[in-house]
């Protein structure tokens, strides 16, 4: 999985069932959900953006979730956590 090649589509798109707000999308790595941003109700006011990731991406790491300001920052946050994952994987086979 390319960490540098993340794609936000919305939940309406990704997820037809249910009803979903304009700011909830899915973020896809090589065509698989890796994560989830949405701006939450229920966050900071100064972060309102939620990035968390999907289950089966957790891999026994912290942090799974944030808040961040922007989307864009959210964003950052999925593929932060995204690319740790993938650091710590190779060190443990080399």
């Amino acid at each position: 999985m390319e960490k540098d090649y993340l794609v936000l589509m919305r939940a309406s798109a990704s997820r037809p069932s249910g009803e979903w707000s304009d700011d909830d999308y899915d973020v896809l790595a090589d065509g698989v959900v890796v994560g989830r941003i949405m701006r939450a109700a229920a966050s900071p006011v100064d972060a309102p953006w939620l990035w968390t990731l999907a289950f089966g991406h957790h891999e026994d790491r912290t942090p799974t979730h944030g808040c961040e300001a922007t989307r864009e920052a959210a964003m950052g946050g999925v593929r932060e956590e995204l690319a740790a994952g993938m650091t710590d994987r190779v060190k443990t086979r080399g």
